[in-house]
């Protein structure tokens, strides 16, 4: 008997034919199990390797958030300003709305960088020599402030400057026809500080001193503010 090969895939029995189909199908799909279970690893890598990176800019970033502000850290970290490291004038003088006086101005004139908060203690003299110690304002026609709390914390670097009001009313309150003799000189203490500096009372602005006129009830209204900026004042 004789075997003819069949060359002819056309002629190539039914049977023959599907066998074959059935097992290019197998190994494609063998092949593309195998493709996605590698692709499957290499992703894994790939994510095991970009977490170092996340946690480097984690940290990289953490130290910001730690960082406190320079003007809060400043304000904490220095100590009071006293009496030897102050220049202490009297400034943007003038009258207004039924009062007269200034701004107490507080200069640093050292070296180092200190801090001032709540009220200067200022005792007003008269020429004859009479004390009077300045009563502390809760509101100010004169520099339109008014006190809120907690009162403000200055922060005065090498030539940086304080300010405080010091005004009076400048009329006679009730039947009286006129005012107490003004406080010809102010005896000035920076908060929390026991030296003192003496500066004239004059106010230019206003062209008097600093009047010592009562209230009705007979007490001074000469007085001080907190501490502040000359920002929050005008000028």
């Amino acid at each position: 008997m004789r075997f003819r090969v069949v060359r002819d895939p056309q002629t190539r029995p039914t049977t023959y034919r599907k066998l074959t189909r059935a097992a290019v199908r197998d190994r494609s799909v063998t092949f593309g199990f195998l493709a996605v279970a590698a692709c499957g690893l290499g992703i894994t890598a790939c994510a095991s390797q970009a977490a170092p990176g996340a946690a480097s800019a984690s940290s990289a970033t953490s130290p910001a958030n730690n960082t406190s502000s320079p003007s809060s850290a400043s304000a904490a970290d220095t100590g009071a300003c006293v009496t030897s490291q102050l220049k202490i004038s009297l400034t943007n003088t003038g009258a207004l709305a039924g009062q007269a006086g200034g701004y107490l101005k507080f200069t640093n004139n050292s070296g180092t960088p200190c801090r001032m908060t709540g009220w200067p203690a200022v005792i007003g003299l008269t020429a004859s020599g009479q004390a009077t110690r300045l009563r502390h304002l809760q509101l100010s026609m004169f520099g339109a402030w008014h006190y809120s709390a907690p009162p403000p914390v200055v922060a005065l670097q090498p030539g940086d400057s304080a300010y405080a009001i010091v005004a009076a009313d400048d009329r006679p309150a009730g039947n009286s026809n006129r005012c107490p003799a003004p406080y010809a000189r102010l005896r000035v203490s920076p908060p929390g500080d026991s030296g003192n500096v003496t500066i004239s009372a004059w106010l230019p602005g206003a062209g008097s001193y600093l009047p010592s006129c009562a209230s009705v009830n007979g007490s001074p209204t000469a007085g001080t503010s907190t501490i502040t900026t000359l920002s929050r004042l005008p000028h």
